[in-house]
């Protein structure tokens, strides 16, 4: 299916609050080192950036990175890329990079979306997208990561058997999300019953915001949907 270039353009805040002395070091020293290298220089080699890795994965606006450090600390031999804007985010993920020794996560520290286009074809087992931005107002719907541009590149991207893996505990969102997917021919929803996209796999560790959005009372689906 055809759809319009994206033209990267980041909506949102980028920083909170001042980072920790030590986040701000690795900032410095440790980002420059697992850093992947800019897309805008054309298509990322994922074999140079993990010689060893025997798959990849992405996961999109990684938040606090408590799910893409629990991966990557799981599954030693695959490369994970995670791709975040907001700065405190990547400060947090490049604490838990340098504590547990992860030498198999590379950071894109911007807007994923020019990253997404410079990967190469079926290079990936899985993209994950959790628990995005809402931009809840209805003029704001064509900021969602979840669109039509997306269900095409992850198409192109994840190989066939592969998955993508969404998260949301905002209804609207949901509903969203199902709507496009039902529009990607290349994707089938995997969910055979209510437990399926009520219950959290266990291989699926919870972050920070799924805890905060539990407390408040809101209730988290977990969608996947498995590329044909």
């Amino acid at each position: 299916m055809a759809h319009e270039k994206y033209i990267p353009r980041l909506y949102g805040r980028q920083q909170d609050k001042p980072l920790k002395p030590r986040q701000a070091r690795l900032m410095e020293s440790l980002l420059p080192r697992i850093a992947v290298p800019d897309p805008a220089a054309g298509p990322v080699d994922l074999k140079a950036l993990f010689p060893q890795a025997e798959e990849y994965q992405l996961e999109v606006g990684f938040g606090g990175g408590e799910h893409l450090a629990w991966q990557a600390a799981h599954h030693p031999k695959t490369g994970f890329i995670g791709a975040e804007p907001f700065i405190n985010g990547v400060g947090k993920l490049l604490s838990a990079v340098d504590d547990d020794g992860l030498d198999n996560v590379r950071i894109h520290f911007g807007d994923a979306r020019p990253l997404i286009e410079a990967l190469p074809d079926a290079s990936l087992a899985r993209i994950y997208v959790l628990h995005p931005d809402p931009w809840p107002k209805k003029r704001h719907h064509k900021r969602r990561m979840i669109s039509p541009w997306f269900f095409t590149e992850a198409a192109r991207l994840i190989r066939p058997g592969g998955a993508l893996r969404v998260a949301s505990d905002i209804r609207d969102y949901i509903r969203w999300t199902l709507m496009h997917a039902r529009n990607a021919p290349d994707f089938e929803w995997t969910a055979e019953r209510a437990a399926d996209w009520r219950v959290r796999p266990d291989d699926w560790p919870q972050t920070r915001y799924e805890a905060k959005s539990i407390r408040e009372g809101r209730t988290p689906c977990y969608l996947v949907f498995r590329r044909k």
